[in-house]
């Protein structure tokens, strides 16, 4: 082991040391002074150097004197010596130019703690006192505080599992004498016997800490090695800025991959899914949104939170498409992330009758579109309007030939200057369909025989992930 020294002993003495610093006694005149403490006891050297080596000056009093008198194992509070007890450590970012604690999380850290050897620390306090009423008057204010023990604290270092102890008086020698002999000292000493467990710590193990946060991995891509070649580490994308996401599907359902990984394993912190409606991003775990903090993941992986400079990236299992965009945490919701999209992650919009968007998405037994009305406007309808059969018909929906508009909900109808046309039958269309909304520039997905905006839904564990700033 290489040397190293912390001074532990040293650090246990000095808080002893405070414990009885600053008792106040009061002299004959009604001066009030504090009392001095030094380590040391009184030998014949230490009290000549006091008296500067002249047989003429007395050493001064009051003082209080400390020092140890021995150190024993604890055997009884032994435990396995080959016990390591890891901590995560997470530090909140430190602007060194402000002198301020930023809003983000900064380093972060594995320290290793190895199992500490006990002792018992014993230590002497001898108080010097000139009179009896001095002695009496340190002593009260002492004895007060042990009934019979007084916690003690080495460090404020929350990682120190050995910082707080205990400190019991054990014994109280009233005085060195009975009766003044001779005139070598004119000195009367009390002395108060303590003990302290205390701990001996080994040095700890430090290094910065970072999680998995996707593995990539080929293995059932038999053209790229075997074992027996010794070149079975697959060559992925390793020099493209990303991978390019795909799906594989099976009998056992499917599969996220990407050209070079026929199978891809994506692993996102504790296996939540993100749940994305209107931009507003929440996490999901146990079929519930929500139920999760969005700090606890830009804890737990490498970099910093930083609000419109993190990035995620969602990929849709069904399209195959990955969008992304820089996001910010709701300072009164930490459950919810508001995304920035770059919109030109976005997927293509649908070809539908030579166009690709919409004018308004309307509720047409509530709006009235002959305000509006011009040849080539096109609506997307929530609700069905007219019936086959029908001899009246609403007069906003009613073509110049006198018939009326039947449609289903989900469709989407042009105005052709004459005539209401279905253009999009949404009950007979399977496949994914994208358009933008003129009127509000937000693109949308016709799914599963509905419409939602274009990235909203569901994005199970495999599908998203983030990165914070560097």
């Amino acid at each position: 082991m290489l040397h190293f020294y912390d001074g532990q002993i040293r650090k246990y003495t000095t808080q002893m040391m405070r414990i009885l610093s600053n008792f106040p006694v009061k002299d004959g005149k009604g001066t009030v002074k504090d009392v001095p403490v030094m380590y040391g006891d009184l030998t014949r050297q230490v009290a000549n150097i006091i008296r500067e080596n002249s047989e003429n000056k007395l050493p001064s009093a009051p003082r209080i004197s400390v020092y140890i008198t021995g150190l024993e194992l604890d055997k009884s509070r032994l435990h396995d010596a080959t016990f390591v007890k890891k901590s995560n450590i997470r530090e909140r970012a430190f602007n060194e130019e402000t002198g301020e604690y930023e809003n983000y999380q900064g380093k972060n850290y594995t320290v290793e703690r190895l199992m500490p050897t006990p002792y018992i620390m014993r230590l002497n306090a001898d108080i010097w006192a000139s009179n009896t009423d001095q002695k009496l008057q340190i002593l009260e204010q002492i004895l007060v505080l042990f009934n019979p023990s007084l916690e003690m604290q080495k460090s404020d270092n929350f990682v120190d599992w050995t910082a707080i102890t205990v400190v019991n008086l054990e014994n109280v020698n009233w005085s060195n004498r009975s009766i003044p002999i001779g005139v070598d000292s004119e000195i009367d000493i009390a002395t108060l016997t303590f003990s302290v467990p205390i701990y001996i710590s080994p040095p700890v193990k430090v290094k910065k800490m970072g999680v998995v946060t996707n593995i990539i991995t080929s293995m059932f891509d038999e053209n790229r090695g075997t074992i027996e070649d010794g070149v079975s580490v697959p060559q992925l994308n390793q020099f493209d800025d990303i991978a390019v996401a795909g799906t594989t599907e099976n009998s056992f359902g499917k599969k996220a991959s990407t050209i070079l990984a026929k199978e891809m394993a994506n692993v996102n912190y504790n296996t939540y899914g993100v749940y994305l409606e209107n931009s507003l991003a929440q996490l999901y775990a146990n079929g519930r949104v929500g139920s999760r903090n969005w700090s606890e993941i830009f804890e737990a992986l490498p970099g910093q939170y930083g609000a419109g400079v993190s990035r995620i990236y969602l990929t849709n299992l069904d399209t195959d498409i990955t969008v992304t965009g820089t996001f910010a945490q709701n300072p009164l919701d930490d459950t919810q992330i508001q995304i920035d999209f770059d919109e030109d992650t976005f997927p293509q919009d649908t070809i539908i009758e030579g166009r690709t968007s919409i004018d308004y998405i309307i509720d047409p037994t509530t709006f009235n579109p002959l305000n509006i009305l011009v040849s080539g406007l096109r609506l997307l309808i929530l609700e069905d309007i007219g019936k086959v059969g029908e001899t009246v018909h609403a007069q906003a929906w009613t073509n110049n030939d006198g018939t009326g508009l039947v449609a289903k909900a989900n469709d989407i109808i042009e105005w052709d200057g004459s005539k209401w046309n279905i253009i999009f039958d949404a009950s007979t269309t399977t496949e994914t369909t994208y358009t933008t909304n003129l009127n509000t520039q937000s693109q949308y997905r016709f799914d599963n025989g509905e419409w939602l905006k274009s990235v909203d839904g569901d994005y199970p564990v495999g599908t998203w992930r983030i990165e914070l700033a560097g």
